[in-house]
């Protein structure tokens, strides 16, 4: 099957990269020594010249990605704004960081003062629940971005769009934050689809929250980065336990639903890895280029050490006589490839007699619940600076993107038509098979 990037190179007018709005914005922007932007304004979707001197030459619309940023004027008066702001899914370092960007950019850029924190995800709109709303001022928030996890609280699973509809309307709320992923937009999506029904004057705007950076037409998204950056330190206490034992095996099992992409980078980042394992790439267990084989290769190389990262996400076909169970969110769930190849790895080598310590290691949870690092706090607050611009300016329907080192407008339809996979033959792939040398292993000569 061909990547999106192909699909979109090939019949760009298949793909809409206009964004919604909800008309005319008439009101002058109250932020001053500003440099805006213009609607007019968009990053092209390529960034290879050649790429787009090609599609010019054939007469082909480039496609491209309306510029994020303030606008000269605006839509929605500040005086009488009313925002909510919502976090879903599983927890991602930045979370925080992001609810205080968008209350002090909202607060101190516009003058808005009446923003609310929904509590626990969309069951917070959902009035059955009885979760009244947090109010959020910049006091409350001004340390917030110390702590992981999110001061709202998230859950996961849907709720009746027509119910959280009201709940809006019932407290006049006319700015809405999703911060979340592939799930959370959908939701959003069809909050925006309601309210266009209903004809209200709504912004929809979602901040792409996912770990995992499978989201299209979206270079990145917050909490990726730092969590490379606490995988590190497991990947490296895997390596001294494997070193400290004879035939020692250090097998991390790191966040990767569909992609893997953090099992990729953090595999780069810390360069003592000798496999890597993710759902783009289906590996076997038994066999002469299976893992089992590739594993007595290493250990007979002089190495006397291995070190396995494994994507929650990865050798899903080894459970194809299993039952398919969805969350409640309605995402298969994935059975626990780490466990597996642990009594896996395990029984094998008990099998052929041969001695080996395996020591496992499965960080997700407080990689997931750490504070965002560095660049990625920055990064969470650019975000949400420029969520808050876009739904200032009436923009809906639409999550903030970050493209070509810009960050952008992408329609949520886009974002989500399918997830984001790693390239196995772009250069991320070639880097992680030359960096771990598996290759070798998987399909070198027998020595053993």
């Amino acid at each position: 099957m061909k990547s999106l990037i192909e699909r979109v190179k090939e019949t760009p007018e298949e793909f809409d990269f206009s964004i919604e709005d909800l008309g005319e914005c008439t009101i002058e922007s109250p932020l001053e020594h500003c440099q805006f932007s213009e609607d007019s304004e968009h990053i092209s979707f390529f960034s290879d010249a050649g790429a787009i001197e090609k599609m010019v030459k054939s007469g082909k619309k480039i496609p491209a990605l309306q510029k994020a940023g303030p606008r000269h004027k605006i839509f929605h008066d500040p005086a009488w704004t009313r925002v909510a702001i919502v976090t879903c899914g599983g927890l991602c370092p930045g979370l925080n960081d992001v609810i205080r960007g968008l209350v002090m950019v909202l607060h101190f850029g516009y003058s808005v003062k009446n923003i609310f924190g929904i509590r626990y995800g969309y069951r917070g709109l959902n009035a059955e629940y009885s979760l009244s709303p947090i109010i959020l001022t910049p006091e409350l928030v001004d340390t917030i971005h110390e702590d992981g996890g999110t001061i709202l609280g998230s859950s996961r699973g849907h709720q009746d769009i027509s119910m959280m509809v009201d709940t809006l309307q019932r407290l006049n709320i006319n700015i809405l934050f999703t911060i979340g992923g592939d799930g959370t937009l959908k939701g959003a999506q069809k909050i925006a689809g309601e309210v266009k029904k209903r004809k209200q004057k709504i912004s929809i705007i979602g901040v792409p929250k996912t770990i995992d950076n499978d989201l299209n037409f979206i270079e990145k998204s917050f909490g990726f980065e730092s969590a490379i950056y606490a995988s590190f330190d497991t990947i490296t206490c895997a390596h001294n336990e494997a070193n400290g034992a004879y035939n020692g095996i250090g097998l991390v099992k790191l966040m990767g639903r569909d992609s893997g992409f953090i099992a990729a980078y953090a595999s780069i980042a810390n360069p003592v890895v000798n496999f890597c394992l993710i759902p783009e790439v289906k590996f076997a267990l038994e066999g002469k280029h299976g893992l089992f084989k590739a594993l007595e290769r290493r250990l007979a190389d002089k190495k006397k050490h291995t070190i396995i990262v494994v994507a929650e996400g990865a050798g899903q076909d080894l459970f194809k006589d299993l039952p398919v169970i969805k969350d409640d969110s309605g995402n298969i769930t994935k059975y626990d490839i780490g466990i597996y190849l642990k009594n896996s790895i395990i029984e094998h080598f008990q099998r052929h007699k041969k001695e080996v310590g395996v020591k496992y290691f499965d960080p997700s949870y407080s990689i997931r619940s750490v504070a965002a690092e560095g660049t990625d706090a920055i990064f969470c607050l650019s975000l949400a600076e420029n969520a808050v611009h876009a739904a200032m300016a009436g923009k809906t329907n639409t999550v903030i993107g970050y493209w070509n080192s810009n960050f952008t407008h992408v329609p949520i339809q886009l974002a989500t038509i399918e997830r984001k996979k790693v390239n196995t033959k772009g250069s991320l792939w070639r880097t992680v098979l030359m960096t771990t040398g598996q290759n070798d292993y998987f399909f070198g000569e027998d020595s053993v």
